[in-house]
């Protein structure tokens, strides 16, 4: 997963980008970069390292100019390297890129390129991108036809951001994240709201599909076919902007005290909800629990507990094998799907899939502006905050608890006293120099 973020206003763009990138740390990362346009010219520095690191070295923040495009960067094609890095430009250095996903078919647009005399620095599918913008921009000189006619001959998941030498920015979703942020005087671009909520908190989350053209702060949202699409503005809480670890020494260990007022949060999901989740498990003919990484262990001890409790069978299913094996799923069953970010692309791709076979979706999501909660015929937020520390905690703890909910209303024979659990939790917590001892 890498961090993409696009800025066009009446600021200098470099710190803000930097700023935004700084945010989006917690995504993980291997080297950071940041290209700038100004009079019509796109200078661009980037290196190996974390942002802070990079940019005391070749002081990225130090670029001119107004509109800019920066990436943190977690190697998926190619390794570790300068060059590797974005962002990525095109051979004539008039178009530069950022670009978070896989392109699959690269090697064969790579060669086509090669053969049409272009040429590669990286080891990158991401390069690939620059240079078929250049082509088709040099067809066409417009935007919107040069966008339109790339992203009909990548294929892919994937999220870009384009910057053009004339200071028009592009950006372009199809399945990976990516999020317009709207000021008073500036637009972002980005695949996190962390990116630019310090600046506004007005978002609109892209569909699956669509590309955005931004010129003089101006923004046009239009599908793959050309057409001109509607939006809608949606308030992010300033909640997911609170990413300060305080007095603690680590994100992972703040995030560790925040437990037990979680519990309380998280019990605190709507009674509506849970008895219109339980209503859809009752009436199902089969069951899937769908997760990535710790929210698939939360499936699998959501597994366990219907059993034992409720004696209700289900399958937990790993988000990312879905899609090679769609057939593991009957017609109309009910679909559980657990992401804190409501973000990660493949559950979202899952829930994809499950939505065709008709199935009933109850998203269980931190993050309620995401596009998990739209896709959700229920949805139970786990009202636990901004999760900044890579390992799960908080979310995991909130992911569980929501789920005893469930189980506690099927079965009518647990009871759960989610005051008392959480004063046990901060006991444990407020005396760990104590047990350490013991």
């Amino acid at each position: 997963m890498c961090s993409i973020i696009g800025y066009s206003g009446n600021e200098i763009a470099a710190p803000i980008i930097v700023k935004g990138l700084k945010r989006m740390e917690y995504r993980g990362y291997d080297s950071v970069g940041v290209a700038t346009e100004s009079k019509n010219r796109i200078e661009l520095k980037k290196g190996i390292g974390k942002v802070n690191e990079v940019n005391s070295k070749i002081q990225l923040d130090s670029l001119p100019g107004k509109t800019g495009i920066g990436h943190t960067r977690w190697a998926t094609h190619g390794t570790v390297t300068e060059l590797n890095a974005h962002p990525h430009s095109s051979n004539s250095g008039k178009i530069a890129i950022v670009h978070n996903g896989i392109i699959e078919n690269f090697e064969e647009l790579k060669k086509q390129l090669e053969d049409e005399g272009y040429n590669f620095k990286s080891e990158t599918d991401s390069e690939i991108i620059a240079n078929l913008l250049q082509k088709n921009y040099e067809t066409t000189n417009d935007v919107k036809e040069t966008i339109m006619k790339t992203v009909s001959q990548i294929k892919g998941h994937y999220a870009f951001v384009a910057m053009f030498e004339n200071g028009e920015l592009a950006a372009a979703r199809f399945h990976e994240p990516l999020i317009i942020g709207v000021g008073q005087e500036n637009v972002f671009l980005s695949s996190d709201v962390l990116g630019f909520i310090e600046y506004t908190d007005n978002a609109i989350y892209m569909k699956s599909g669509n590309f955005v053209i931004v010129k003089n702060k101006e923004f046009q949202i239009i599908d793959f076919d050309g057409e001109n699409m509607k939006y809608e503005i949606t308030k992010v809480s300033k909640e997911f902007g609170d990413t300060y670890k305080g007095d603690f020494a680590h994100f992972t260990l703040k995030e560790i005290y925040e437990q037990p007022d979680v519990i309380l949060k998280a019990g605190e999901t709507t009674v509506e909800g849970i008895e219109k989740a339980v209503e859809y498990i009752k009436n199902a003919k089969n069951i899937y629990i769908t997760g990535s990484g710790t929210s698939y262990n939360a499936a699998l001890i959501a597994k366990q507990i219907l059993s034992k409790y409720a004696k209700i069978k289900s399958e937990p299913i790993i988000a990312s094998e879905l899609q090679f094996a769609p057939y593991t799923i009957e017609e109309n069953s009910v679909f559980i799907a657990i992401s804190q970010s409501g973000e990660s692309a493949d559950v979202l791709e899952a829930v994809r899939i499950a939505k065709k076979l008709n199935c009933k979706i109850i998203s269980i999501v931190n993050l309620l502006t995401s596009s998990l909660t739209r896709k959700g015929d229920v949805v139970l937020g786990m009202n636990c905050g901004p999760e900044i520390g890579v390992a799960a905690t908080k979310s995991f703890t909130a992911q569980l608890i929501i789920l005893y909910k469930i189980v506690q209303k099927l079965s009518g024979s647990i009871t759960i006293d989610f005051n008392q659990f959480a004063e046990s939790i901060l006991e444990i917590i407020q005396n760990t120099t104590k047990i350490k001892k013991i």
